[in-house]
C-alpha cells in the first residue's frame, strides 16, 4: 500500500450485495434491498489501489431468512470460506461505516463511485434506516458527491461504433422493441479488457475491481468529470 500523498485526488469505488428481495407481479423488487456485503477501494486517478476492503454484514449477513432471499444465495458458502481465511472481515453495519469514514477522511475522499449507483445508495440507507429505526437516514454524509459509472458509460460508449458492433455480435442487446446496446459492468469489463471469458463474481470487493477498471476508461473519455477532479 502506498502512502498518503496530499498533492493528488483519491476516490473510493464501491459496491453492495443485497437481500430482501420479493416477486412482485412476476417481476424481482429490489427496492427494499438490505446490505449484506460491502466491498470498497480507494485509489488515486490513475487507478493504483491504496485500501481494499471487503465486508460481511452481520445483522444481515446472519439472519438466515433475510439471507434466503439473497439473489445470489448460492454464493453464502463461499463468503464462509473467505471470513474464515481473513479475506473478508465479517462485522456489524456500524463497525463497517465507521472503518469506511476513516479510510475516506484518511485520504481526504468526497468522491464515491459505484455502478448503478442508486441500487447501492438506496441499499446503504434502507439498511441504515431499519438498524437504526430511521434515526440515521443517509448512509453517506453530505459532503459525499456519488458518481455513477453506469450514466458516465452511457455518455461514452453508447457513441463508440466498436462497442456497438461488439454488443451486436456477441448478442449483448436489450429486449426492447429496438434493441440497444447493454452497459452492465459485466460486458463493459469484457470489452474494454478484450476478455471474452470474464463472469462477473457478483461479490462486492471482485465487483469493485472491474468497475474500478471501468471508472478509469471513462475517466480518459469523459472530460467534464476528469476536470473536476483535477481542479
Amino acid at each position: 500500500m502506498k502512502k498518503v500523498d496530499r498533492r493528488k485526488k483519491y476516490i473510493a469505488v464501491a459496491d453492495t450485495e443485497t437481500a430482501n428481495g420479493f416477486k412482485e407481479n412476476g417481476k424481482l423488487n429490489l427496492f427494499y434491498s438490505l446490505v449484506y456485503d460491502y466491498g470498497y477501494i480507494i485509489r488515486d486517478l490513475a487507478g493504483n489501489i491504496l485500501v481494499a476492503r471487503s465486508f460481511a454484514i452481520a445483522e444481515i449477513f446472519l439472519d438466515k431468512e433475510l439471507m434466503s432471499s439473497a439473489y445470489y444465495a448460492e454464493k453464502i458458502p463461499q463468503y464462509w470460506e473467505e471470513i474464515k481465511s481473513g479475506k473478508r472481515q465479517l462485522v456489524s453495519f456500524f463497525t463497517m461505516r465507521k472503518i469506511f469514514l476513516a479510510d475516506c477522511k484518511k485520504y481526504n475522499v468526497s468522491t464515491v463511485t459505484a455502478h448503478n449507483a442508486g441500487f447501492d445508495v438506496r441499499a446503504l440507507n434502507n439498511t441504515i434506516r431499519l438498524l437504526t429505526g430511521s434515526r440515521v437516514r443517509y448512509f453517506f454524509p453530505k459532503r459525499f458527491e456519488i458518481w455513477d459509472t453506469l450514466k458516465m458509460s452511457k455518455d461514452i460508449f453508447s457513441t463508440l461504433k466498436g462497442y456497438k458492433a461488439y454488443c451486436v455480435r456477441n448478442n449483448y442487446m436489450t429486449k426492447h422493441k429496438v434493441p440497444q446496446i447493454r452497459l452492465t459492468a459485466e460486458i463493459l469489463y469484457k470489452y474494454i479488457s478484450g476478455n471474452d471469458d470474464f463472469i462477473e463474481k457478483h461479490k462486492g470487493i471482485d465487483d469493485v475491481l472491474i468497475e474500478s477498471e471501468i471508472l478509469t476508461y471513462c475517466l480518459k473519455s469523459h472530460k467534464k468529470m476528469r476536470k473536476r477532479l483535477y481542479n
